[in-house]
């Protein structure tokens, strides 16, 4: 496709700012004090990579497993079209059989889109493969242009608006991936791409859809941070300048320095519908932005019209740790089986009188994981004594007080262990063994146990 030199900002030197990003050191953050405003899109919503760029990190997953994870999404989502597309690759025999198992599902939620590098055979293999829409790969910064391309911007500018041009041809809905624009020349290239793509859109009447990466994961969603690193500059300049519908606009963010939810949040809040995730935030060197942290983030922006089953969560949880081996940390956020626990006496104390003094929302009732007590070194009897309540299920009457005299035997036989040596917590079944050797099985009768009031002086 012949190419308007004009509209692209060409370079004889690439520019790598070397002033944000000094290789010898860490990134720069540098400020405009320009305040942009707040322009969050009435309709929101996640799409997923998991197969795609979560995949690229972890072994090969196999066709059984994909269609398996594809539904477990199906029901996590429960027909909101919150988690709205999933994309696929298509290159080998088991791609293709994996998205054949898929598509035969016939689900509406997720969408299946598939993925493509910028060149004829695999835009044509997107059309063979019956996918209404594909991501293209478009390198943006000059990293990526000169470096790994080997071209100048105005070849990678052409090189680009080919495969749309192509794309649109077998009508499918291109949507192009501008890989490592944190740090890519917005003014002089990525603008000028986008205006220069979209239009091409608008002559074909499709609304074609343009993901802005966040490849190194170096973005900042603060107001008054500068370009490119600039999560919000982004987002509204490139919808406003290159004249973008909210729909049009995908934020793709990694979190190598651990801004990859903030950043997806921020580009909601300044007008990007969609986000991109994986499911527990699988993917390259420190992995993207997790499908669980966006789905908390949009009930605290939206409401679904139906429930999202949070619940169906723990189960891809353990089915990535019985098929891939993969673990995640007990302590992260909504998921691991310590992340609403507490090892702290004062804490259980608390915990005991009112458990929202230190669980901010019901994780039982929405993830399905009550919260815990943990008992260690530093558990005192106040926490020994929460640990019987919570573990034992005690009814407010018959709960243990933390004054009982018992609950001093179990503590002189828990310091014991830590007068050992001992450095790790102690587990629910060791407790057990510890506390019912001084209370022996009157817990286990609770018909007996609701009956009695617990003396202690």
């Amino acid at each position: 496709m012949e190419n308007n030199y004009s509209k692209v900002l060409d370079v004889i030197k690439p520019n790598y700012y070397p002033e944000i990003f000094p290789y010898s050191k860490f990134p720069v953050s540098q400020f405009d004090n320009i305040t942009l405003p707040y322009d969050l899109p009435e309709d929101i919503w996640i799409t997923d990579t998991t197969f795609r760029d979560g995949q690229q990190s972890m072994e090969s997953f196999s066709v059984e497993q994909i269609e398996k994870i594809f539904k477990m999404l199906h029901v996590l989502d429960n027909n909101n079209g919150l988690i709205r597309q999933a994309e696929f690759f298509m290159y080998s025999d088991r791609d293709r059989r994996a998205l054949e198992k898929c598509q035969a599902l016939g689900y509406r939620f997720p969408e299946i889109t598939g993925w493509t590098r910028p060149n004829i055979d695999d835009i044509k293999l997107a059309k063979e493969c019956g996918v209404k829409e594909t991501g293209i790969l478009m390198s943006s910064s000059d990293y990526h242009i000169f470096q790994k391309l080997n071209k100048n911007r105005n070849q990678a500018f052409s090189l680009y608006l080919s495969a749309v041009e192509k794309a649109l041809e077998y009508g499918i809905i291109p949507r192009c991936h501008l890989e490592d624009t944190t740090r890519a020349d917005i003014f002089g290239f990525v603008i000028p791409l986008v205006k220069a793509i979209n239009e091409m859109g608008n002559q074909a009447g499709i609304k074609i859809k343009f993901r802005i990466c966040d490849t190194l994961g170096v973005g900042k969603p603060f107001n008054g941070h500068k370009l490119p690193r600039s999560v919000p500059g982004l987002m509204y300049y490139i919808k406003n300048v290159a004249g973008l519908d909210s729909s049009q606009l995908e934020w793709h963010g990694h979190n190598d320095y651990y801004y990859c939810t903030a950043n997806s949040t921020a580009a909601w809040m300044y007008g990007a519908s969609s986000v991109s995730t994986t499911l527990l935030g699988i993917g390259e060197r420190t992995g993207n932005c997790p499908m669980e942290s966006m789905l908390v983030e949009y009930h605290q922006l939206k409401t679904p019209k139906n429930k999202i089953n949070f619940e169906q969560l723990n189960d891809v949880v353990l089915f990535f740790e019985k098929e891939f081996g993969y673990k995640i940390h007990s302590k992260m956020p909504f998921l691991g089986t310590e992340f609403n626990s507490t090892s702290a006496g004062i804490h259980a104390d608390g915990i005991m009188k009112n458990e929202s003094i230190y669980n901010s929302f019901d994780s039982k009732k929405i993830f399905d994981k009550s919260i815990r007590i943990v008992v260690n070194q530093y558990s005192g009897v106040a926490g020994i004594s929460g640990w019987i309540n919570l573990n034992y299920n005690l009814k407010e009457a018959a709960r243990v007080h933390k004054k009982d005299k018992r609950i001093s035997l179990v503590k002189d036989l828990v310091d014991a262990e830590y007068e050992k040596g001992r450095k790790t917590s102690l587990s629910d079944s060791e407790m057990k063994r510890i506390v019912e050797s001084i209370f022996g099985d009157i817990f286990e009768r609770q018909d007996v146990f609701n009956k009695q009031k617990t003396e202690y002086k």
